[in-house]
């Protein structure tokens, strides 16, 4: 095969693929949402929130200085080692799983909502 030719041949090739790529890409403005990864804060020691330790603090369109508040709050409104909070907390709605319950601690999940921002973390706390 001849230079030039083997030239053309390529250029055609690539004209293809060029034409082609569009039609393959995926159309982000009519598919739906696009996926938003969620983001892992550091609670440092895991003191200093109003509880015993905070192990894990995920977040979902908010960022990490908001999540720490939001945990910090919902922990002032719990009033005490066993109390609960049942109002929002900077405008967030927060429910919570309590596991491992026993007579002297116990582990949480908590997950607060603010339309589609969240804010999850998970707990210990010592209640003797």
């Amino acid at each position: 095969m001849s230079r030039s030719l083997r030239c053309a041949v390529l250029l055609a090739a690539a004209a293809l693929m060029t034409a082609a790529a569009p039609a393959a890409a995926p159309a982000t403005s009519d598919s739906g949402p696009m996926a938003t990864a969620s983001k892992r804060c550091s609670s440092g020691d895991g003191e200093g929130f109003g509880t015993t330790y905070v192990r894990d603090i995920r977040t979902r369109r908010v960022g990490c200085r908001k999540a720490r508040r939001v945990v910090r709050a919902f922990h002032e409104c719990r009033k005490g080692p066993r109390g609960r909070c049942k109002r929002r907390v900077l405008r967030f709605k927060c429910s919570e799983d309590r596991f491992n319950v026993a007579s002297f601690q116990y582990d949480s999940n908590v997950v607060c909502k603010r339309g589609r921002k969240r804010v999850k973390h998970a707990y210990t706390q010592n209640t003797y």
